[in-house]
């Protein structure tokens, strides 16, 4: 609006209606700036040590919204009266410098407003803090019942704070460290409630300290990450991460090579080759690493030999172009660039699939998760030498999901995906030793049940990393091959100013505390039923099989869906959410024809079964987006909406669930004993011979822990906004 009085253009004859447009406009920022500065004074009235400074700049922006205003009350710019009266067509350096006033004014505002929620969020870390260390202390049940409530309420408030802190930054970086601390913190937090109530109940149990331990120190070091990125202190990491990447390296070194095609004297020899030392020194991860397999190993070291004869090559054609711009030898430098840059490309894709093909082999193994059903079973059984027994497994199996992570991180291709890769391999350090502990405890004490639910807590954090780690892979590997930078090709919202002309502007409301839980519950719904499609979708054999692949879109919607629930990922309002709802039900309506013609494929009994199931898709599919196009007015309506579109949206995921299993039996039963599953990996050994029908390793859905879980989700979508939407 301002910049549109600034531009004005002064023209001869001015009609009433431009008159009245102008006046509208003044008038519009003018009470805009008074409804900012309402908000500004009263931060100003909580905050006394900046409460002048705020005022100041509160009175500098009113009054320059009032000037505003009074230079463009031009409606009566004609009455005889109105001769002497300063207005923006006679005075229009005075609209310039009422317009510099206030977005000065209205900068320091932001500035103090900043410093404030920064203050906020130290003061409640400082009390998180205070409290733990309280809880450290504590040598009974009933003191301890009553300071984790006071530690509850205050981790509450710190989500919130540092939840509304991750939304405004703009940093993808940073946006990455904060989700990843933010989720140490939420696990830790169960963590904490069973690691010392088993530590209480069995005070001299060594194994229980440990395990308590190590829960404290994680939560100290999240909280002062946190810290770290509110207040953009520099720590030695950022720096560690920036050279690590092969990726990264790789982008360097392309495009400094590709830059001699515009200047051939702005870089040196030597720089370009130690660019060059760097990446295959970093390559060596991959060929050290004892499960890279022979294959890829063979590869990677002829093109990395490849690389430095194709780096000799242009060296030799660089120099002489640098000596003689002939054309023969410009064409020469061209080709060496290009022949540079493709065996890069090659190297890049080498990586890149022995680290993907590592991580879904492991991950397809591990999912069965027979080492931590093993030890929950020993525990229970009191069994210390099979105990110490599956702690080798475990060990073992971390190194792996470690040195993945690493190979991943390599590969990652963006800096949010790389830290991301960074928080999974410390959640394996840590948790590894973690659950041994907790197992050992339980060995001790066989009969204890917190020492049992402490166990399956530990057990839970490490499955649900490995279930995230499934998401990274797919991500990682959309990343590779384009189909997304930062964000999902389908997810092509309406951005305001661009397609949304005819929109009417959005009012946000506030959920209460019913709507959060109700919303926060089918958010969790969703997320498990995502996992569980993922996990169908991986025992193909064929990974390019179009109706996979069709399936693996939706339930990457599905996921989105799931974080808007937490206030997370790009779906930031209801108005995205409806836009991902309908595009999942038109791809929905496409995958029933899918289906269709998978069914024709078959010859047997099932083809009718198939048929008649897939045949559900397409109602609820239309019911979907009817839902998502029905228009809503006001919060009610609103909220109704929202929550018929992720219920709509979760019973066709529970309908893939039961239709993916199905055509996989049908696709092995008509191949005639062929089996559609990949073979094991020759790295793997005998699996952990349990019992399938122990008690331990079942769990119900009505679990205290899951319920703790849907709380903390509660509290993640405690500040989600709703808007209204004409």
């Amino acid at each position: 609006q301002i910049t549109t009085l600034i531009n004005h253009k002064d023209k001869p004859k001015r009609s009433d209606k431009t008159l009245q447009a102008i006046q509208r406009v003044g008038q519009a920022v003018n009470l805009a700036v008074a409804r900012f500065v309402t908000v500004g004074e009263a931060i100003a009235d909580e905050n006394h040590e900046l409460k002048e400074e705020m005022n100041v700049a509160c009175i500098e922006a009113k009054r320059a919204g009032e000037t505003i205003a009074q230079l463009t009350d031009v409606a009566s710019l004609y009455h005889p009266e109105s001769d002497s009266h300063i207005t923006i067509f006679t005075d229009k350096t005075g609209i310039v410098k009422a317009a510099r006033l206030l977005l000065s004014s209205v900068t320091k505002v932001l500035v103090l407003a900043d410093r404030i929620v920064i203050k906020q969020i130290i003061t409640s870390r400082n009390k998180v803090i205070a409290t733990m260390e309280q809880l450290e202390k504590v040598s009974t049940f009933q003191e301890f019942v009553q300071i984790f409530s006071q530690f509850g309420n205050e981790m509450v408030e710190f989500a919130h704070l540092t939840g509304d802190r991750q939304n405004d930054l703009k940093d993808e970086k940073k946006k990455a460290r904060m989700a990843a601390s933010r989720a140490v913190l939420e696990k830790c937090t169960m963590m904490l409630l069973t690691a010392s109530k088993t530590c209480l109940r069995h005070p001299d149990c060594e194994s229980a300290r440990i395990n308590k331990d190590g829960v404290f120190h994680q939560m100290r070091l999240a909280l002062e990450q946190v810290i770290e990125i509110v207040t953009d202190s520099r720590s030695n990491g950022e720096t560690e991460l920036a050279s690590i990447s092969i990726y990264s390296g790789i982008k360097v070194f392309k495009n400094k090579v590709e830059g001699l095609r515009e200047n051939l004297y702005f870089l040196s020899k030597e720089n370009l080759s130690t660019m060059l030392e760097v990446i295959l020194e970093h390559t060596e991860d991959f060929t050290d690493s004892a499960y890279t397999s022979h294959e890829h190993r063979e590869h990677i070291l002829e093109l990395s030999k490849q690389a430095k004869m194709e780096l000799e090559q242009l060296f030799s054609v660089w120099m002489q172009a640098q000596n003689q711009k002939t054309k023969d030898l410009m064409e020469d430098l061209e080709v060496a660039i290009l022949k540079m840059c493709q065996c890069m490309n090659e190297l890049k894709r080498e990586l890149h699939s022995a680290a993907t093909s590592l991580a879904a082999d492991l991950l397809k193994y591990h999912t069965d998760h027979m080492v931590l059903k093993a030890l929950k079973i020993t525990g229970v059984e009191g069994n210390l030498e099979a105990i110490a027994e599956y702690t080798c497994k475990l060990a073992e199996q971390k190194e792996q999901l470690v040195e993945m992570c690493r190979l991943l991180r390599h590969v990652s291709g963006t800096e949010p995906l790389e830290i991301t890769c960074i928080h999974a391999e410390d959640t394996f350090q840590v948790t590894g030793p973690q659950i041994i502990s907790a197992a050992e405890t339980l060995a001790l004490h066989p009969s204890s049940k917190i020492a049992k639910e402490n166990l399956e807590v530990f057990c839970e954090a490490w499955e649900s990393q490995l279930s995230d780690m499934s998401t990274l892979l797919r991500e990682i590997n959309d990343v590779f091959e384009g189909r997304r930078g930062e964000k999902r090709v389908y997810l092509s919202l309406p951005r305001p100013g661009k397609h949304n002309t005819n929109l009417k502007a959005l009012k946000p409301v506030k959920l209460d505390t019913e709507e959060q839980a109700k919303i926060a519950k089918l958010g969790l719904e969703l997320h498990l039923l995502t996992c569980e499609v993922d996990s169908e979708t991986e025992k193909w054999e064929d990974q390019e099989n179009k109706l996979v692949q069709h399936v693996q879109g939706m339930s990457s919607m599905a996921y989105s869906m799931y974080l808007f629930t937490r206030g997370e990922g790009l779906l930031k309002t209801t108005q995205d959410l409806f836009h991902q709802a309908e595009i999942f039900a038109t791809e929905g309506t496409k995958l029933a024809s899918a289906f269709h013609g998978f069914a024709d494929q078959l010859h047997d009994d099932g083809k009718r079964l198939l048929l008649s199931e897939s045949e559900k898709l397409v109602p609820m599919c239309q019911q979907l987006q009817i839902t998502a196009r029905t228009s809503a007015q006001g919060k009610s309506a609103t909220f109704t909406k929202v929550d018929a579109c992720i219920q709509r949206t979760r019973n066709v995921m529970t309908l893939l669930c039961q239709l993916l299993p199905l055509c996989c039996r049908l696709l092995r039963k008509n191949r005639l004993g062929n089996t559609c599953l990949k073979p094991a990996p020759p790295w793997k050994e005998n699996r952990a011979q349990t019992s399938t029908n122990a008690r331990g390793t079942e769990r119900t859905a009505e679990r205290t822990d899951e319920m703790l879980g849907l709380k903390s989700l509660e509290n993640n979508v405690t500040n989600k906004t709703i808007l209204e939407q004409g």
